[in-house]
């Protein structure tokens, strides 16, 4: 189960693809029971995940775009520090300042305190829920300097693409929020440094690939999978033959 969870966050497949893959290694299961194991096990892991990442940092960036959800507009609000982490992801209808607000809320609920520095767009409603909410926060609106947020949309709108779109608002919040978890987990941060100077920084930060040895790569992946093993319950599986 949990490998065909793995499958499904971590590359744009679909169900009926997760079914064949599995079995060409021989295991026979419907595309049907794939969903309901991503629908369960997906949210569980994906907060299992999180439980194990440090504190985020203290300055966040926060962006919204639109996607269509049976033809009717929506908006995934999204939240990332500054190392490219996400910390929460929000689907709403709408994107006013109310709507702002309630990620606001939600977020700081999730993170148990304010940032240092608040980073938006120029989206008016921000400014709203910033006074109303975190008025001792510094709150920098401009729209260059919230690249990282954006280029965090990246992969939903790949996936977007390659499911053909999304059909239901509940479990489309509910893939995002798994989604948004899992699959960052297998890939190396967005920094521009060398891992060494990485590593001298913090432990936690991750170098982009193309800056990696192939050795580096491949030992940052078995720490990958090994927490994967851990939070999934299979860490002290027999492997098999």
């Amino acid at each position: 189960m949990s490998h065909a969870v793995w499958l499904y966050h971590r590359f744009p497949l679909s169900f009926r693809e997760v079914e064949g893959l599995l079995l060409a290694r021989g295991i026979t299961v419907s595309h049907e029971a794939i969903r309901r194991w991503c629908d369960r096990f997906g949210p569980r892991y994906a907060a299992a995940l999180r439980r194990r990442r440090p504190q985020a940092g203290d300055k966040w960036h926060l962006d919204e775009v639109f996607l269509k959800i049976n033809g009717v507009r929506h908006y995934p609000w999204r939240a990332v520090d500054q190392d490219g982490t996400v910390l929460d992801t929000l689907l709403q209808s709408k994107r006013d300042a109310k709507a702002a607000k309630r990620f606001m809320a939600k977020l700081m609920k999730k993170q148990r305190r304010t940032p240092r520095v608040l980073v938006t767009d120029k989206l008016r409603s921000y400014g709203v829920a910033h006074r109303e909410l975190m008025s001792s926060v510094d709150h920098r609106s401009h729209k260059s300097l919230n690249n990282r947020a954006e280029n965090s949309h990246q992969p939903t709108r790949q996936r977007e693409r390659a499911m053909k779109g999304f059909r239901a608002v509940g479990r489309t919040q509910r893939f995002l929020s798994a989604f948004s978890q899992i699959s960052p987990h297998f890939r190396p941060r967005r920094h521009r440094m060398t891992a060494t100077a990485l590593s001298q920084i913090s432990p936690h930060f991750r170098p982009r690939r193309h800056l990696m040895a192939a050795s580096e790569y491949r030992a940052e992946m078995t720490t990958c999978f090994t927490v994967w093993n851990q939070v999934t319950g299979t860490a002290d599986l027999p492997a098999a033959a």
